[in-house]
Protein backbone atom coordinates (compact mmCIF):
# COMPACT_ATOMS: atom_id res chain seq x y z
CA UNK A 1 0.00 0.00 0.00
CA UNK A 2 0.96 3.55 -0.54
CA UNK A 3 1.38 6.20 1.69
CA UNK A 4 -1.25 7.73 0.79
CA UNK A 5 -3.38 4.43 0.94
CA UNK A 6 -2.18 4.02 4.70
CA UNK A 7 -3.50 7.08 5.47
CA UNK A 8 -6.54 6.91 3.63
CA UNK A 9 -7.11 3.62 5.53
CA UNK A 10 -6.26 5.20 8.84
CA UNK A 11 -8.82 8.24 8.67
CA UNK A 12 -11.42 5.37 7.72
CA UNK A 13 -10.72 3.44 10.78
CA UNK A 14 -10.54 6.87 12.90
CA UNK A 15 -13.91 7.51 11.38
CA UNK A 16 -15.81 4.58 11.89
CA UNK A 17 -14.48 4.32 15.32
CA UNK A 18 -15.56 7.59 16.23
CA UNK A 19 -18.91 7.07 14.22
CA UNK A 20 -19.38 3.68 16.62
CA UNK A 21 -18.93 5.80 19.61
CA UNK A 22 -21.36 8.17 19.11
CA UNK A 23 -24.00 5.45 17.98
CA UNK A 24 -23.00 3.81 21.74
CA UNK A 25 -23.96 7.46 23.05
CA UNK A 26 -26.61 7.12 25.25
CA UNK A 27 -26.25 3.08 25.39
CA UNK A 28 -25.21 1.76 29.19
CA UNK A 29 -22.11 0.02 28.46
CA UNK A 30 -22.89 -2.60 31.02
CA UNK A 31 -26.04 -3.31 29.28
CA UNK A 32 -24.69 -3.78 25.57
CA UNK A 33 -22.01 -6.22 26.96
CA UNK A 34 -25.19 -7.86 28.86
CA UNK A 35 -26.57 -8.22 25.06
CA UNK A 36 -23.76 -9.39 23.52
CA UNK A 37 -22.64 -11.97 25.94
CA UNK A 38 -26.61 -13.73 25.52
CA UNK A 39 -26.34 -13.89 21.39
CA UNK A 40 -27.07 -16.83 19.91
CA UNK A 41 -23.35 -17.83 18.74
CA UNK A 42 -24.36 -20.67 16.25
CA UNK A 43 -26.83 -17.54 13.76
CA UNK A 44 -23.52 -15.12 14.22
CA UNK A 45 -21.43 -17.54 12.90
CA UNK A 46 -23.65 -18.70 10.13
CA UNK A 47 -23.77 -14.42 9.24
CA UNK A 48 -19.74 -14.52 9.27
CA UNK A 49 -19.75 -17.44 6.88
CA UNK A 50 -22.15 -15.63 4.67
CA UNK A 51 -19.65 -13.24 4.14
CA UNK A 52 -16.58 -16.02 3.82
CA UNK A 53 -19.04 -17.26 1.16
CA UNK A 54 -19.35 -14.13 0.03
CA UNK A 55 -15.64 -13.39 -0.73
CA UNK A 56 -15.20 -17.13 -1.58
CA UNK A 57 -17.76 -16.93 -4.34
CA UNK A 58 -16.56 -14.08 -6.11
CA UNK A 59 -12.51 -15.45 -6.51
CA UNK A 60 -14.43 -19.13 -7.65
CA UNK A 61 -15.93 -16.06 -10.51
CA UNK A 62 -12.57 -14.85 -11.31
CA UNK A 63 -11.11 -18.25 -11.40
CA UNK A 64 -13.58 -19.61 -13.66
CA UNK A 65 -13.13 -16.62 -16.06
CA UNK A 66 -9.27 -16.50 -15.94
CA UNK A 67 -9.14 -20.35 -16.29
CA UNK A 68 -11.50 -19.71 -19.14
CA UNK A 69 -10.15 -17.29 -21.53
CA UNK A 70 -6.20 -18.37 -20.32
CA UNK A 71 -5.34 -20.99 -18.54
CA UNK A 72 -5.20 -22.63 -15.01
CA UNK A 73 -5.06 -20.11 -12.32
CA UNK A 74 -4.60 -21.04 -8.87
CA UNK A 75 -7.79 -20.47 -6.33
CA UNK A 76 -5.66 -18.95 -3.91
CA UNK A 77 -4.52 -16.12 -6.32
CA UNK A 78 -7.88 -15.88 -7.98
CA UNK A 79 -9.34 -14.89 -3.92
CA UNK A 80 -6.95 -12.30 -3.48
CA UNK A 81 -8.21 -10.64 -6.40
CA UNK A 82 -11.91 -9.82 -4.69
CA UNK A 83 -9.89 -9.27 -0.95
CA UNK A 84 -7.82 -6.57 -2.43
CA UNK A 85 -10.90 -5.25 -4.17
CA UNK A 86 -12.44 -5.03 -0.91
CA UNK A 87 -9.76 -3.08 0.64
CA UNK A 88 -9.40 -0.76 -1.84
CA UNK A 89 -13.10 -0.25 -2.47
CA UNK A 90 -13.66 0.65 1.33
CA UNK A 91 -11.04 3.18 1.38
CA UNK A 92 -11.80 4.98 -1.82
CA UNK A 93 -14.52 7.38 -2.37
CA UNK A 94 -17.13 5.94 -4.64
CA UNK A 95 -15.39 2.40 -4.20
CA UNK A 96 -13.36 3.79 -7.07
CA UNK A 97 -10.00 1.98 -5.92
CA UNK A 98 -10.97 -1.92 -6.50
CA UNK A 99 -11.21 -2.07 -9.84
CA UNK A 100 -7.60 -0.76 -10.45
CA UNK A 101 -5.94 -2.12 -7.58
CA UNK A 102 -7.56 -5.57 -8.76
CA UNK A 103 -6.01 -4.66 -12.20
CA UNK A 104 -2.69 -4.45 -10.25
CA UNK A 105 -2.99 -7.67 -8.49
CA UNK A 106 -3.61 -9.60 -11.98
CA UNK A 107 -0.68 -8.24 -13.35
CA UNK A 108 1.44 -9.41 -10.50
CA UNK A 109 0.16 -13.50 -11.48
CA UNK A 110 1.79 -12.52 -14.90
CA UNK A 111 -1.55 -11.55 -16.62
CA UNK A 112 -1.62 -9.11 -19.44
CA UNK A 113 -2.86 -6.25 -18.36
CA UNK A 114 -5.78 -5.98 -21.71
CA UNK A 115 -6.92 -9.81 -21.19
CA UNK A 116 -7.10 -8.57 -16.99
CA UNK A 117 -9.01 -5.64 -17.56
CA UNK A 118 -11.51 -7.67 -19.95
CA UNK A 119 -12.09 -9.97 -17.46
CA UNK A 120 -12.58 -7.57 -14.78
CA UNK A 121 -14.91 -5.65 -16.85
CA UNK A 122 -17.01 -8.84 -17.64
CA UNK A 123 -16.91 -9.51 -14.03
CA UNK A 124 -18.45 -6.40 -13.15
CA UNK A 125 -21.11 -6.25 -15.76
CA UNK A 126 -22.55 -9.69 -14.33
CA UNK A 127 -22.09 -8.19 -11.01
CA UNK A 128 -24.02 -4.93 -11.70
CA UNK A 129 -26.22 -6.54 -13.62
CA UNK A 130 -27.54 -9.08 -11.07
CA UNK A 131 -27.73 -5.92 -8.42
CA UNK A 132 -29.72 -4.14 -10.90
CA UNK A 133 -32.12 -7.23 -10.89
CA UNK A 134 -32.02 -7.94 -6.95
CA UNK A 135 -32.61 -3.94 -6.95
CA UNK A 136 -36.04 -4.24 -8.69
CA UNK A 137 -37.20 -6.87 -7.00
CA UNK A 138 -36.02 -5.06 -3.65
CA UNK A 139 -37.99 -1.96 -4.64
CA UNK A 140 -41.60 -3.93 -5.49
CA UNK A 141 -41.49 -5.33 -2.51
CA UNK A 142 -39.99 -3.02 0.39
CA UNK A 143 -39.79 0.50 -1.32
CA UNK A 144 -43.31 1.60 0.82
CA UNK A 145 -42.13 0.59 4.15
CA UNK A 146 -38.76 2.78 3.02
CA UNK A 147 -40.69 6.04 2.20
CA UNK A 148 -42.96 5.41 5.31
CA UNK A 149 -40.06 5.21 7.36
CA UNK A 150 -37.86 7.79 5.51
CA UNK A 151 -39.29 9.45 2.86
CA UNK A 152 -36.11 11.60 1.84
CA UNK A 153 -33.91 8.89 1.94
CA UNK A 154 -35.96 7.02 -1.12
CA UNK A 155 -35.03 9.82 -3.18
CA UNK A 156 -31.16 8.66 -2.94
CA UNK A 157 -32.42 4.96 -3.00
CA UNK A 158 -33.94 6.52 -6.93
CA UNK A 159 -30.66 8.00 -7.46
CA UNK A 160 -28.59 5.05 -6.82
CA UNK A 161 -30.19 2.66 -9.01
CA UNK A 162 -30.46 5.13 -11.88
CA UNK A 163 -26.48 5.34 -11.33
CA UNK A 164 -26.40 1.34 -11.60
CA UNK A 165 -28.42 1.55 -14.11
CA UNK A 166 -26.63 3.54 -16.29
CA UNK A 167 -23.42 1.85 -15.69
CA UNK A 168 -24.86 -1.07 -16.71
CA UNK A 169 -26.62 0.34 -20.14
CA UNK A 170 -23.25 1.73 -20.76
CA UNK A 171 -20.98 -2.01 -20.67
CA UNK A 172 -24.09 -3.34 -22.95
CA UNK A 173 -23.80 -0.26 -25.57
CA UNK A 174 -19.60 -1.57 -25.43
CA UNK A 175 -20.71 -4.94 -25.69
CA UNK A 176 -23.23 -4.92 -28.62
CA UNK A 177 -22.65 -1.29 -30.12
CA UNK A 178 -18.92 -0.70 -30.06
CA UNK A 179 -19.35 1.87 -33.10
CA UNK A 180 -22.17 3.99 -31.17
CA UNK A 181 -19.90 4.16 -28.00
CA UNK A 182 -16.87 5.47 -30.06
CA UNK A 183 -18.99 8.28 -31.46
CA UNK A 184 -20.53 8.97 -27.74
CA UNK A 185 -17.01 8.80 -26.45
CA UNK A 186 -15.97 11.46 -29.36
CA UNK A 187 -19.00 13.89 -28.33
CA UNK A 188 -17.71 14.12 -24.27
CA UNK A 189 -14.59 14.50 -25.60
CA UNK A 190 -15.48 17.85 -27.45
CA UNK A 191 -15.52 19.99 -24.11
CA UNK A 192 -12.64 18.61 -22.43
CA UNK A 193 -10.47 19.69 -25.39
CA UNK A 194 -11.47 22.73 -23.70
CA UNK A 195 -9.75 22.09 -21.00
CA UNK A 196 -6.80 19.80 -22.29
CA UNK A 197 -4.11 20.36 -24.82
CA UNK A 198 -5.35 19.08 -28.41
CA UNK A 199 -2.50 15.79 -28.54
CA UNK A 200 -3.49 14.72 -24.78
CA UNK A 201 -6.81 14.35 -25.78
CA UNK A 202 -5.92 12.35 -28.85
CA UNK A 203 -3.45 10.12 -27.44
CA UNK A 204 -6.73 9.57 -25.01
CA UNK A 205 -9.07 8.20 -27.91
CA UNK A 206 -6.78 6.10 -29.17
CA UNK A 207 -6.72 4.19 -25.79
CA UNK A 208 -10.04 4.57 -25.44
CA UNK A 209 -10.56 3.12 -29.12
CA UNK A 210 -8.57 0.17 -28.42
CA UNK A 211 -9.71 -0.88 -25.02
CA UNK A 212 -13.02 -0.61 -26.75
CA UNK A 213 -12.64 -2.94 -29.53
CA UNK A 214 -10.17 -5.19 -27.08
CA UNK A 215 -13.41 -5.03 -24.61
CA UNK A 216 -15.80 -6.55 -27.68
CA UNK A 217 -13.71 -8.90 -28.73
CA UNK A 218 -13.54 -10.74 -25.51
CA UNK A 219 -17.58 -9.61 -24.79
CA UNK A 220 -18.32 -11.76 -28.72
CA UNK A 221 -15.99 -14.75 -27.07
CA UNK A 222 -18.12 -14.21 -23.89
CA UNK A 223 -21.53 -14.76 -25.02
CA UNK A 224 -20.67 -17.45 -27.01
CA UNK A 225 -19.76 -19.37 -23.73
CA UNK A 226 -23.38 -19.40 -22.91
CA UNK A 227 -23.00 -21.83 -20.01
CA UNK A 228 -19.63 -20.44 -19.13
CA UNK A 229 -21.88 -17.26 -18.79
CA UNK A 230 -24.64 -18.61 -17.19
CA UNK A 231 -22.45 -20.42 -14.64
CA UNK A 232 -21.39 -17.08 -13.31
CA UNK A 233 -24.47 -15.55 -13.52
CA UNK A 234 -25.74 -18.33 -11.05
CA UNK A 235 -22.78 -18.11 -8.74
CA UNK A 236 -22.73 -14.63 -8.54
CA UNK A 237 -26.73 -14.38 -7.70
CA UNK A 238 -25.74 -16.58 -4.83
CA UNK A 239 -22.96 -14.47 -3.80
CA UNK A 240 -25.20 -11.41 -3.36
CA UNK A 241 -27.70 -13.23 -1.66
CA UNK A 242 -24.96 -14.32 1.12
CA UNK A 243 -24.36 -10.83 1.64
CA UNK A 244 -28.03 -9.81 1.22
CA UNK A 245 -29.07 -12.05 4.21
CA UNK A 246 -26.00 -11.30 6.67
CA UNK A 247 -28.27 -8.66 8.55
CA UNK A 248 -31.60 -11.75 9.17
CA UNK A 249 -28.49 -14.01 10.53
CA UNK A 250 -27.93 -11.13 12.63
CA UNK A 251 -31.23 -10.23 14.20
CA UNK A 252 -31.88 -14.19 14.79
CA UNK A 253 -28.44 -13.86 16.60
CA UNK A 254 -30.06 -11.26 18.57
CA UNK A 255 -32.97 -13.15 19.30
CA UNK A 256 -35.45 -11.88 16.82
CA UNK A 257 -36.71 -15.28 15.35
CA UNK A 258 -39.86 -14.19 13.60
CA UNK A 259 -37.97 -11.28 11.93
CA UNK A 260 -39.60 -11.69 7.73
CA UNK A 261 -36.22 -12.98 5.66
CA UNK A 262 -37.67 -11.62 2.56
CA UNK A 263 -38.10 -7.90 3.91
CA UNK A 264 -34.92 -7.83 5.99
CA UNK A 265 -33.61 -8.55 2.65
CA UNK A 266 -34.60 -6.41 1.13
CA UNK A 267 -34.44 -3.36 3.26
CA UNK A 268 -30.74 -4.58 3.16
CA UNK A 269 -30.43 -4.33 -0.56
CA UNK A 270 -32.36 -0.85 -0.80
CA UNK A 271 -29.61 0.63 2.14
CA UNK A 272 -26.73 -0.74 -0.25
CA UNK A 273 -28.05 1.13 -2.64
CA UNK A 274 -28.08 4.54 -1.11
CA UNK A 275 -24.39 3.42 0.43
CA UNK A 276 -23.08 3.53 -3.06
CA UNK A 277 -23.65 7.21 -3.64
CA UNK A 278 -22.19 8.30 -0.62
CA UNK A 279 -18.53 9.75 -1.36
CA UNK A 280 -17.57 8.92 1.79
CA UNK A 281 -15.53 5.71 1.61
CA UNK A 282 -17.92 2.76 2.24
CA UNK A 283 -20.51 5.20 3.26
CA UNK A 284 -19.75 5.66 6.95
CA UNK A 285 -22.47 7.46 8.85
CA UNK A 286 -24.94 7.53 6.08
CA UNK A 287 -25.11 3.69 5.76
CA UNK A 288 -25.24 3.44 10.06
CA UNK A 289 -27.96 5.66 10.25
CA UNK A 290 -30.07 4.01 7.78
CA UNK A 291 -29.51 0.70 9.08
CA UNK A 292 -31.07 2.26 12.57
CA UNK A 293 -33.91 3.57 11.03
CA UNK A 294 -35.55 1.42 9.00
CA UNK A 295 -34.54 -1.99 11.45
CA UNK A 296 -36.31 0.24 14.14
CA UNK A 297 -39.14 -1.51 13.48
CA UNK A 298 -38.10 -4.48 14.02
CA UNK A 299 -35.25 -4.61 16.67
CA UNK A 300 -37.14 -2.26 19.30
CA UNK A 301 -34.60 -2.23 22.18
CA UNK A 302 -32.38 0.68 21.67
CA UNK A 303 -29.48 -1.15 23.01
CA UNK A 304 -30.39 -4.75 20.73
CA UNK A 305 -30.57 -2.05 17.52
CA UNK A 306 -27.34 -0.49 17.87
CA UNK A 307 -25.35 -3.66 18.61
CA UNK A 308 -27.13 -5.24 15.61
CA UNK A 309 -25.88 -2.23 13.94
CA UNK A 310 -22.20 -2.66 14.71
CA UNK A 311 -21.97 -6.01 14.46
CA UNK A 312 -23.72 -5.83 10.43
CA UNK A 313 -20.86 -3.00 9.90
CA UNK A 314 -17.45 -4.89 11.29
CA UNK A 315 -19.48 -7.70 8.68
CA UNK A 316 -19.92 -6.22 5.67
CA UNK A 317 -17.52 -3.55 5.37
CA UNK A 318 -14.73 -3.96 8.57
CA UNK A 319 -14.20 -7.69 7.55
CA UNK A 320 -13.30 -6.71 3.89
CA UNK A 321 -10.91 -3.86 5.16
CA UNK A 322 -8.90 -6.61 7.00
CA UNK A 323 -9.04 -9.32 4.77
CA UNK A 324 -7.83 -7.22 2.28
CA UNK A 325 -4.88 -5.67 4.21
CA UNK A 326 -4.03 -9.54 4.89
CA UNK A 327 -4.45 -10.74 0.65
CA UNK A 328 -1.98 -7.98 -0.14
CA UNK A 329 0.62 -10.18 2.37
CA UNK A 330 0.33 -12.84 0.27
CA UNK A 331 2.36 -13.67 -2.44
CA UNK A 332 0.29 -14.74 -6.01
CA UNK A 333 1.36 -17.46 -8.22
CA UNK A 334 1.83 -16.97 -11.66
CA UNK A 335 -0.51 -17.72 -13.99
CA UNK A 336 0.10 -21.21 -16.32
CA UNK A 337 -1.26 -20.29 -19.58
CA UNK A 338 -2.91 -22.83 -22.15
CA UNK A 339 -0.16 -22.81 -24.41
CA UNK A 340 2.72 -23.70 -21.52
CA UNK A 341 0.04 -26.40 -20.41
CA UNK A 342 0.33 -27.85 -23.77
CA UNK A 343 3.62 -28.04 -24.19
CA UNK A 344 4.42 -29.86 -20.81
Amino acid sequence: MSRRNKIALFLIILLGVSIFGYSLRDIKFNILIRDFTTIHQGWLWVAIICMLLYFLLEGLVVKIFVDARLGHYSFKSALRIPLIEQLFNGITPFSSGGQPAQLIAMLQSGIDGGRASSILLMKFIVYQAMIVINFLIALIIGFHYMVSKMSYLSLFVVFGFVIHFTVIIGLFLVMFWPQFTKRAMRLVMIPVRWFTKADRVNDWIVRLDTKIDLFYQESVQLIGQWKLLLKVIVITFFQLMCYYLVPYFIMLSLGYTHANIVMITCLHVLIVMVISIFPIPGGSGGAEYAFTVLFSSYITNSSKLVLAMLLWRLLTYYLGILAGMLALTVKPDKIKLKSEIEIK
